[in-house]
């Protein structure tokens, strides 16, 4: 089968696979498609953790004929046993006589075990057919196994000027509808939303997901000193977990009142005055199972978690606005570099348009 028959039919797996994408955690998404005489006779996508991976739903959907087909997965099958049985061996049972395989397990555990097991059954097999759109599909599990915490994604909506509000704090709204739909579509993507309470003062959000169809995101609040009102409308919507994350010596009665409204609360050390970033994500990630954050917290916040280089991936709206005055309330507070050549970058840019609202995705390079 040529390259180009083999990426198209990948294409196709990872349209499958972007079907379960925000509801698998902390399983990757996976899509799989069966191919006999250049046909597709059996397609599936995983749907969730605990359920039959995309393998298994591809061969069920293909009604047993399989035998002597290829099949294209987005990730290694898996050889080993979980809450489901091994992929590879079910790949074997059916009869399937050769597989394309988009990227191997990120796990270090576990990498190469589905190949080899394929192998050494006599299917041939092969990996890498579009390797970049296939990392890309399971980075938040990648972030996960290889760095043991979420995958943390930063949001952020600027005026052409670079301002994300105006000096008193204003920011409804700097972009369009259109956008504003598209970062429900990331809060149904990511396993929690994060804010600092001077957020929750100033905008009173949800931090829910109105996408149609969407799910809604565990909801956490960086305060020190749980300042967070108890009338918050936070409170008073939705079903999705709300987790405060405050210092250790934050007053008792405060953390009560939180308590009894329903909010979890994480008492961590202070750094600067603020919770301590990095011990903060690890008891999320202890305590929590949470795999995947968008930050859309003010300035301060992206800047300590900048600082602490916990970001992964960077979304930024820029609106045709220009503020002006020079005292809005900037993307990133505190002193930047003195030398262009010293300013993060940014690789693998993408972008979107919303309308007249442009949005840029990147990853940022932080110097080894």
């Amino acid at each position: 089968m040529k390259n180009n028959s083999d990426e198209f039919f990948m294409k196709r797996a990872l349209k499958e696979a972007y079907r379960g994408v925000g509801r698998t955690s902390p399983n990757p998404p996976v899509g799989a498609v069966i191919v006999h005489n250049d046909k597709i006779i059996g397609k599936g996508y995983h749907h969730q953790a605990g359920k039959p991976h995309a393998e298994i739903e591809a061969i069920k959907s293909a009604r047993g004929r399989v035998a002597g087909a290829r099949m294209y997965v987005t990730l290694e099958p898996c050889n080993h046993y979980g809450k489901t049985p091994p992929c590879a061996e079910a790949i074997v049972k059916a009869g399937i006589t050769s597989v394309v395989i988009g990227i191997t397990d990120p796990n270090p555990k576990v990498a190469g075990g589905g190949c080899e097991y394929l192998y050494s059954h006599g299917l041939e097999v092969k990996t890498g057919v579009l390797k970049d759109e296939c990392e890309e599909l399971i980075e938040h599990f990648s972030v996960n196994v290889l760095k043991n915490r979420p995958f943390i994604s930063l949001k952020s909506a600027v005026t052409l000027d670079g301002w994300i509000a105006t000096s008193s704090g204003d920011s409804k709204w700097i972009t369009n509808e259109k956008s504003r739909n598209y970062v429900h579509r990331l809060r149904d993507i990511h396993d929690s939303v994060v804010v600092g309470v001077s957020t929750v003062i100033a905008d009173n959000p949800q931090l829910t997901c109105r996408k149609r169809g969407g799910r809604n995101p565990v909801r956490i609040i960086f305060d020190s000193a749980l300042r967070t009102p108890n009338d918050s409308i936070i409170f008073k919507c939705a079903s999705s977990k709300i987790i405060v994350i405050c210092g250790d010596d934050a007053l008792k009665e405060k953390e009560t009142k939180l308590l009894d409204k329903g909010a979890e609360v994480i008492r961590v050390p202070l750094s600067k005055g603020k919770p301590d970033i990095k011990i903060s994500i690890e008891e999320l990630n202890k305590k929590f199972s949470i795999s995947s954050i968008l930050l859309e917290g003010g300035s301060a916040m992206a800047r300590s978690f900048l600082q602490a280089r916990l970001i992964d991936k960077i979304y930024v709206f820029t609106a045709p606005f220009i503020l002006g005055g020079g005292d809005g309330i900037p993307m990133v507070s505190g002193p930047g570099p003195r030398k262009m050549d010293k300013a993060l970058k940014l690789s693998k840019i993408k972008t979107k348009r919303f309308g007249d609202d442009i949005l840029m995705i990147g990853y940022p390079v932080y110097d080894v």
